[in-house]
């Protein structure tokens, strides 16, 4: 990466990725000139996909980005901690997805956390698309479980993806 190139970081664990995902992904292109999708491991959820699935399955799903936008996109997994990871790949920003007013104070809290850590690293806020706002991995999968219909939240290939990981295809 050359010098002077604003690099940011959109971390999360992404299990699956959803359209909520992929409009942050992509209006976060606009913010930077690289953009890296950390995927992330959390040993407090429960994942549907392993890691490297998961790492697989952004690639994929973001891989045209790169032809669309003036930024890179480059997907990296990742088992540390946030702040770690953004020193590591030199972020200079990491950008959050907001869906709801709920979402807010677990964010405040980390961004105030991470900013304890080092202050050199911006964390900007994204208000999701309004009509992607309802959208959460967790309940994605919740309502593929009991056979509903998840064309409207994720692409056609990930809704295969995670049908075939449930059995149901």
């Amino acid at each position: 990466m050359a010098a002077g190139k604003r690099i940011g970081l959109y971390p999360g664990t992404f299990d699956p990725i959803t359209l909520g995902h992929l409009d942050i992904i992509e209006r976060g292109t606009k913010l930077v000139d690289h953009l890296i999708v950390g995927v992330s491991t959390n040993p407090s959820k429960k994942a549907l996909f392993s890691l490297e699935e998961r790492i697989e399955i952004v690639r994929r799903e973001t891989d045209f980005l790169n032809e669309k936008t003036n930024a890179t996109v480059e997907v990296m997994g990742f088992d540390s901690l946030l702040m770690n990871f953004a020193e590591q790949v030199n972020a200079t920003v990491i950008i959050r997805g907001l869906r709801a007013a709920s979402d807010f104070e677990y964010e405040f809290q980390m961004t105030a956390m991470n900013d304890m850590l080092n202050a050199e690293i911006e964390t900007v806020f994204m208000m999701a698309d309004p009509s992607l706002q309802a959208i959460a991995s967790r309940l994605v999968k919740e309502i593929a479980i009991y056979d509903g219909k998840i064309d409207k939240f994720v692409t056609e290939a990930v809704r295969d993806d995670v049908l075939a990981k449930l059995g149901k295809n």
